[in-house]
C-alpha cells in the first residue's frame, strides 16, 4: 500500500547547503521506490494556518518509507536541511483502492454508547 514522507517546512533563508540538500534528495530516495509528489508548489491554506512549505514523497509502501530515511544516503544529507530549516516530517500509509470511511464512522459511533 502506498506510503508518504509529508514534511512542513518553515520559511529559512537560502543558504548552499539547503541548495546541496534538494539536488542530492532524489537519487537517495530512488533506490527505496520513492519520488516526489508535491515538491516547490504554492499552496492554498483553506482552514487554520500553515506558514512555509509542503513536501511530499510518494513510497510503494511505509517500510520502504522507514528504509529511505534510515538509509546512509539520506542520513548523510539529513543536516544540510536540518540545520537550517525547522521542519515537522511524518509518514503515513495510504489507503486501499475500496476503502470505506463508514467502518470509521461507525467505531466513533459505538464508542459514544
Amino acid at each position: 500500500m502506498t506510503a508518504y514522507a509529508i514534511a512542513h517546512l518553515q520559511e529559512a533563508e537560502p543558504h548552499p547547503d539547503i541548495a546541496e540538500y534538494i539536488e542530492r534528495i532524489p537519487d537517495t530516495f530512488s533506490p527505496f521506490g520513492g519520488q516526489f509528489l508535491v515538491h516547490a508548489a504554492a499552496h492554498e491554506v483553506k482552514e487554520g494556518s500553515w506558514p512555509g512549505h509542503v513536501v511530499i514523497i510518494g513510497f510503494p509502501g511505509i517500510d520502504d518509507a522507514r528504509r529511505w530515511w534510515d538509509s546512509p544516503a539520506y542520513r548523510q544529507i539529513a543536516p544540510l536541511r536540518s540545520r537550517h530549516i525547522a521542519s515537522d516530517i511524518i509518514f503515513v500509509a495510504g489507503v486501499s483502492a475500496d476503502y470505506d470511511p463508514s467502518g470509521t464512522a461507525q467505531a466513533i459511533r459505538d464508542s459514544l454508547e
